[in-house]
């Protein structure tokens, strides 16, 4: 049995105890007054004598068009406010707040493999089974809001050189609101089997907490501000927490200026894999030119550090942003800008070197369907191969309701990992290519339970230098069943 670190344990108390400060999101209701708890499934309750829910809390948001929008579902949604030369990637909107919640709960997940990831040679099927609890928090006030989703629990293999162990998600945020600014502390922590990337797609298992309605829709970080571990045959169990702070001043009603600082670490429990730092700081600066469309410069700077290794990496990186964002139906970030980046230790007689970085994000939805895609291209950590790597990286899903019980998703990934070591555009530039595509439904059993069923397969091919190509290559498929079940929630007074 693994053991999770000392340490490990106090880290993870400490975020919780951090951001237990204060402030949160938000529950479904598409009516304005509290539904019945005997009628709509899920539905707040309170006791006869108890006081009512406290109000939502309010946006000082400063440009555009802060009205509340009522989608296809009708879900009343209240803007996407995030700056575009932030750490977030902006999203549709988030669903209007009215209640503070606790909800606890539990799950059972199960991945069938037709190998592991760490000798998919061998090609013998085993199976790993995730036994955890599940809560989700939200608190609010009239100006502060506080949401944590967290999952933990035990992990059981059949697979003799996994063994068991332990699994841990959490992700918490913590925003304070005035009316010529915005502070918001994010915390996103990981304990591992293996790579995020691709852990868990298609099913439950991908996220922190309850999910569904009631779970807070806590806002995703974009790939730039999170320690990158996309390589699937890195060796053991693996943790990563990235904690970051970001402050919007509103200057006028079209401009915004934004500060953030992030620090992250990606830890691995056998050797062989290089652990890695990072510490990012970055200024952007935002102009609404219409109530949909934004454009934005900014500056980044990333410092890599790693364990047991010399070399540290200074990444400078200066874009310029658009954005357009219209509530409900589509949101879009696109960054392009030069990178120059400084080692310590020279690589090919080089201690600098001058390249392109660049992305976007977007989210679309139609009647009953959505999608994501989003794509980053620049220096990274390594992903725990390489001390320093060009990375490409994409990601993608959809999402559709069937009918009045089955949902269908489909979510595929890619991540180019080359080292900054090797000698660019000969064959002795260390290169892996990952890929996932997987599919899946889910459908509600009763009012407080989900059941899922999902396929993916896990594609991976390194380059080493070898005359013929592909050094290693392989393909895993897997098999997910998962059920989720949370109790009624509980309102915080």
């Amino acid at each position: 049995m693994k053991r999770t670190p000392t340490f490990l344990m106090a880290l993870a108390l400490s975020a919780f105890a951090l951001t237990w400060s204060s402030s949160a999101f938000a529950q479904d209701p598409s009516s304005t007054q509290q539904p019945d708890a005997q009628d709509e499934p899920g539905a707040m309750q309170t006791a006869p004598n108890q006081a009512p829910p406290k109000p939502a809390g309010r946006s000082s948001s400063n440009i555009g068009d802060n009205a509340d929008v009522v989608d296809d579902s009708g879900v009343t949604l209240r803007p996407d406010d995030s700056s575009l030369t932030g750490v977030q990637v902006a999203g549709l909107g988030t669903q209007l707040e009215r209640h503070s919640y606790i909800v606890p709960g539990i799950q059972y997940g199960n991945f069938f493999r037709s190998s592991t990831l760490e000798a998919p040679e061998v090609g013998d099927w085993n199976s790993t089974s995730f036994v955890a609890g599940n809560v989700s928090i939200l608190q609010q006030w009239s100006r502060a809001q506080f949401a944590m989703n967290y999952t933990g629990g035990g992990t059981f293999a059949t697979d003799a050189k996994q063994g068991n162990g332990y699994y841990h998600q959490m992700q918490a945020q913590q925003m304070f609101e005035w009316r010529h600014a915005k502070l918001s502390i994010i915390d996103q922590f990981d304990y591992l089997p293996q790579a995020q990337f691709g852990f868990g797609v298609s099913s439950p298992l991908a996220l922190a907490g309850i999910g569904g309605p009631l779970g807070p829709s806590l806002p995703a970080l974009q790939t730039n501000y999170m320690p990158n571990q996309s390589i699937f045959n890195t060796l053991g169990s693996r943790y990563a927490n990235s904690a970051t702070t970001e402050l919007a001043t509103y200057l006028s009603a079209r401009s915004t200026i934004t500060f953030s600082a992030s620090y992250g670490i990606l830890r691995f429990e056998e050797p062989g894999n290089i652990a890695s730092n990072d510490e990012i700081g970055s200024i952007g600066y935002d102009y609404q030119l219409t109530k949909r469309d934004t454009l934005g410069i900014l500056y980044r700077f990333t410092g890599y550090s790693y364990i047991g290794d010399p070399q540290r990496i200074g990444d400078h990186v200066a874009q310029l942003a658009y954005g357009r964002k219209i509530t409900g139906r589509a949101a879009l970030q696109l960054f392009v800008g030069p990178e120059i980046t400084e080692f310590k230790v020279p690589l090919n007689n080089q201690t600098q070197r001058v390249s392109i970085s660049g992305g976007g994000n977007l989210a679309y939805a139609v009647s009953h369907t959505n999608f994501t895609i989003g794509y980053n291209h620049g220096v990274a950590a390594g992903s725990g191969a390489f001390a320093g790597s060009t990375a490409d990286q994409i990601t993608g899903s959809a999402t559709r309701h069937l009918n009045r019980i089955w949902d269908a998703n489909f979510n595929l990934g890619y991540a180019r990992n080359r080292s900054l070591g090797g000698f660019v555009g000969t064959l002795n530039e260390p290169e892996v290519n990952s890929w996932f595509a997987g599919a899946g439904v889910q459908r509600p059993l009763g009012r407080t339970a989900t059941a899922s069923f999902a396929y993916t397969a896990f594609i991976e091919n390194s380059f080493a230098g070898c005359s013929t190509g592909a050094c290693i290559g392989y393909l895993q498929h897997q098999l997910s069943v998962s059920f989720q079940w949370h109790a009624q929630p509980l309102v915080i007074e």
